[in-house]
């Protein structure tokens, strides 16, 4: 008898948007199971661009959204000439509309479920092998630490790219200030308990919440990485993880947790939300590197968001001059 093999959902051709699940189904999926269908939905994996069409009010109110980001004394930041792109910006709207966070969608559109969200009064608490712990409120951190504006090229691991002027500062101040111990050879990262959020989705038990990521002390230290607490020119929107996120230019987007609540600094690796789901498909140090693809697809290009242009991709993003050294 011949084997047929029925497709799974997440492997029809022509799909065109990642499944927005939001019912008690998701708590049933298995750790392998959840993976496939947040992976496989994914535009990249066929190769194509993908783009969301938004009817006239859905549009009018991410608009109102992006537009009525928090402000404050400390935008906009002096920009830093250093920093030059190789291409335009990406338009603002078009990034606000085309965001992974999965504490509250596994889409794209993230807008509708951030809005009930109240971030006010955060604190961010540095801790762990430090001399100086510190825990800051965002006012604190602005005054402590000036923030610059910097153009830095943004590629996801789905293979799509942002050209981005972040708001923020080099996280390589934050740890001069707290002085790591000589045991510290890792930093982790911890984002918000989004099980105390309003609009933050079901999530099964076998997905490791709260999202963490991690570097090594060198890569945190390194002049690229930066601690953003703003983006075109104006505080985080919910959407893009308001009110601090981690950005790492040269590795893939989920590198940069957001809406971090704790930075830690450890002896050992830390365990990491995607390479604790799939290893095999999101290593830790998740370097952008053409030659190497996911197993689900290739890496050598990638498309831009708001012009939907295909480019090839550069190694290290574009940025191997000022981080390959790292890795010797």
């Amino acid at each position: 008898m011949p084997f047929f093999r029925r497709r799974k959902p997440w492997e029809q051709p022509g799909l065109q948007e990642t499944p927005e699940p939001r019912v008690n189904e998701w708590a049933a999926l298995s750790r392998r199971g959840w993976m496939a269908l947040a992976a496989g939905g994914i535009a990249a994996a066929g190769g194509a661009a993908v783009w969301w069409r938004f009817g006239p009010e859905e549009a009018a109110a991410e608009e109102k959204s992006n537009k009525t980001a928090p402000r404050s004394a400390f935008f906009p930041a002096k920009r830093n000439e250093e920093f030059e792109l190789d291409r335009p910006l990406t338009d603002e709207a078009a990034a606000a509309r085309y965001n992974n966070f999965y504490e509250f969608s596994t889409g794209k559109r993230v807008t509708p479920y951030v809005k009930e969200w109240d971030p006010s009064d955060w604190k961010i608490e540095v801790a762990g092998l430090v001399e100086r712990p510190a825990t800051f409120t965002m006012d604190e951190l602005g005054r402590r630490f000036p923030y610059e504006e910097r153009l830095y090229r943004h590629r996801c691991v789905e293979t799509w790219a942002m050209a981005v002027p972040w708001t923020g500062f080099p996280l390589r101040k934050l740890i001069e200030h707290v002085k790591p111990l000589a045991s510290a050879k890792f930093v982790k990262f911890v984002s918000l308990d989004h099980t105390k959020v309003k609009g933050a989705r079901r999530t099964s038990k076998s997905e490791p919440f709260p999202y963490t990521e991690g570097l090594s002390i060198a890569e945190a230290a390194n002049e690229l990485t930066l601690l953003a607490t703003g983006i075109f020119g104006h505080a985080l929107p919910k959407q893009h993880g308001t009110p601090v996120r981690l950005v790492v230019p040269w590795k893939y987007g989920f590198k940069g947790a957001k809406s971090l609540v704790r930075i830690e600094f450890v002896e050992r690796r830390p365990a990491t939300f995607w390479t604790t789901l799939g290893p095999e498909e999101y290593d830790f140090v998740a370097n952008v590197n053409p030659k190497v693809p996911h197993p689900r697809w290739s890496q050598a290009t990638e498309w831009d968001v708001g012009t939907r242009e295909r480019r090839p991709t550069l190694p290290f993003n574009g940025y191997g001059e000022l981080v390959a050294k790292l890795y010797g």
